[in-house]
């Protein structure tokens, strides 16, 4: 886990001082050391700069850039089955004078080209230079795990782990993509291949692209190769097996996904909610082990949020050796304003701030700690899955009429005046996205509605010059219609969009502001590819979501230390803003700021605002991303 930058300079303005510095605003991704190189070449400048978060051999040999004969490397992330790929190549001829995986992956590449891709288990982006051929290779994980970022304007291509890199080459143009402004304030984050700024991009997951150094003319755009893709799998006939073969499968495959991911030469750890998914991680990972697991979980009470005690349960009977650390308040709040820096896109999940506090509490102890994350999106564990399998066609019988009626009633009466409803847990937002759904209840509107803040024609309002709709995977059709279900239309959307987007994005950024490596045994592809497979009773099941991953973990812990309503990492932002963070939201979403930027409607800013602080509690969300918003071009577009 490090992180990587660089550049590739036609007109030949770069230095060995903006590598550095590029590469040196991500020391926290990599405290443990850092280089660069800059190649003076005759008619161009290429720069690799690497700074290094020590994991897998710790000696110096494994630092980067890294070279083997002609090819250069610059790596973030873990090939978790590296070694098995090395003993294939030294059958084949190769030596190494490393244990590292990064090492691997250069013969690897040597070996296989492109193809190498196929046989990597991990999350990884990376950047291979060939001197040979004058050739550059770019490539990122299949699930986009491991962020990678590229920009290409006047004869300059950048790219790194996180967009702060780019601010340092005085040659970055930092123009507002106003078409990205929109959609994250639809979706909470710019969706990939998109980016906040314009000539600025996200190489998708399972993507890379190549290319020549005299391919790099003005109007250049790179041709992205597709070299994994989830609807492969769920473009497969369901497995016929019986429930009980299925399950001792489907915890063979989760097992060697979780065994991976130990593997490691400094301290591991593991995040212990309480809940079914890193409850699987916890058990399948303790039960054939003498040594105790270290488990982690964070509590921040007075703010509601506090699984403390069922995970102690938990990690009590699984006998692992574990850590609970109470924060308060206080702690979350003062991390509001070190968002942007760390999340240098707008990032509107909220959850985002208790995923840093349980990250920076684990880091005192281990380097590297497992997540359970995708289990809900591989597994069906979200409850918009339960909306649309038990509502939605209930909904669609009703009247149009009628349900435009109920949602135009719903605009005049607050969330906050709902009796007993009011105060479920995150009432207020699916309060709001009901709306959506009333107004058209199809499985693709409904994904949506719940998906967003804002429909189109709110944001056209919202926004103060016309904008242009995004293409988004979630307008996909590649899932076919013979293997089609409203189950599994969710689940590979979700897999594309709001898994790499926005979680992803979140535990990058909260585990690297620590500086600690997040591992996801759910991202394992085996285990999508294996579960996309599986019927959707399976995972499904008379109301229960996830049914077999519930079932493989009643065999390690007792039902009724589990069996609860899903608590999720929400956090009271309306009440902060309502009380809190009151006067800097005001300050933020003052109608001279709005005017000022140019970017927002004032008046549609103005109404959101002053209904939201008149009570309608429902706005919160939409508030929030505007707050964001607001945070992140204080940060960098005024700075």
């Amino acid at each position: 886990m490090c992180a990587i930058t660089g550049l590739i300079d036609l007109n030949q303005t770069s230095s060995e001082a903006i590598l550095k510095n590029m590469t040196d605003t991500m020391i926290h991704r990599g405290p443990d050391g850092g280089d660069q190189k800059l190649f003076e070449e005759n008619n161009f400048q290429l720069g690799f700069g690497h700074r290094r978060l020590s994991i897998i051999d710790l000696s110096e040999h494994a630092n980067q850039p890294m070279q083997f004969e002609h090819l250069w490397v610059c790596f973030n992330g873990e090939v978790y089955n590296f070694q098995e790929i090395k003993e294939e190549l030294i059958g084949l001829g190769h030596s190494f004078k490393t244990q590292s995986d990064t090492e691997m992956i250069l013969h690897a590449f040597a070996e296989w080209g492109n193809n190498c891709l196929d046989k990597f288990i991990g999350m990884f982006a990376f950047v291979i230079y060939d001197t040979q051929n004058q050739r550059i290779f770019c490539a990122r994980d299949r699930a986009g795990i491991k962020p990678f970022f590229y920009y290409f304007k006047d004869g300059l291509f950048l790219f790194s782990s996180e967009l702060k890199a780019f601010h340092q080459h005085p040659k970055f143009q930092k123009e507002i993509n106003k078409d990205a402004v929109a959609a994250y304030m639809q979706f909470g984050n710019v969706p990939a291949p998109h980016c906040i700024f314009k000539s600025c991009f996200k190489l998708k997951p399972g993507h890379y692209f190549e290319f020549n150094i005299s391919d790099l003319t003005p109007n250049w755009k790179p041709n992205l190769k597709e070299y994994w893709n989830v609807y492969d799998a769920y473009n497969k006939p369901k497995t016929t097996i019986p429930f009980a073969e299925a399950k001792k499968e489907t915890e063979k495959v989760l097992q060697t996904a979780c065994e991976y991911r130990m593997v490691a030469d400094v301290p591991v750890g593991v995040f212990l909610s309480g809940g079914f998914d890193s409850a699987c991680v916890t058990s399948l990972l303790q039960k054939e082990r003498t040594e105790k697991l270290k488990t982690f979980t964070i509590a921040v009470p007075d703010i509601g949020l506090n699984e403390a005690p069922y995970a102690k349960d938990v990690a009590k009977h699984l006998g692992t050796d574990h850590t609970e650390v109470e924060c308060n308040q206080k702690e979350a709040l003062d991390l509001i304003p070190k968002i942007p820096f760390f999340y240098d896109e707008p990032f509107g999940d909220s959850s985002a701030i208790p995923t840093t506090l349980v990250c920076k509490m684990a880091r005192k102890e281990v380097t590297v700690a497992l997540s359970a994350d995708a289990g809900d999106e591989v597994f069906a564990g979200y409850n918009r899955y339960d909306y649309l399998m038990k509502f939605g066609g209930k909904i669609n019988n009703i009247p149009s009429i009628v349900r435009k009626s109920i949602a135009g009633m719903m605009n005049v009466v607050s969330a906050d005046k709902i009796p007993v409803l009011k105060n479920k847990y995150n009432f207020a937002n699916r309060y709001e996205k009901l709306k959506g759904i009333l107004r058209n209840p199809s499985p693709e509107q409904i994904m949506l509605s719940l998906s967003r803040q804002f429909d189109d024609i709110q944001i056209a309002h919202l926004m103060n010059t016309e904008v242009k709709p995004l293409e988004l995977a979630y307008f996909s059709t590649q899932l076919k219609a013979e293997f089609h279900s409203p189950l599994s239309y969710m689940l590979a959307i979700d897999y594309q969009t709001y898994l790499p987007d926005d979680i992803m994005q979140k535990v990058d950024r909260a585990s690297m502001t620590s500086s600690l490596e997040g591992r996801e045994p759910f991202l394992d592809h085996n285990v999508v590819e294996w579960a996309a497979q599986l019927p959707d009773d399976f995972k499904y099941h008379n109301g229960i979501k996830k049914h077999i991953l519930r079932e493989i973990v009643y065999d390690y812990i007792p039902k009724e230390l589990l069996d609860r309503p899903k608590m999720g990492f929400a956090i009271p932002i309306e009440d902060w803003m309502m009380n809190e963070l009151r006067e800097q939201v005001q300050e933020a979403l003052s109608t001279d700021k709005i005017k000022a930027q140019g970017i927002f409607n004032p008046q549609a800013v103005g109404q959101i605002r002053d209904q939201f602080f008149a009570g309608k509690k429902e706005l919160g969300l939409k508030i929030w991303y505007l707050f964001m918003f607001q945070a992140w071009y204080a940060e960098w577009m005024e700075k």
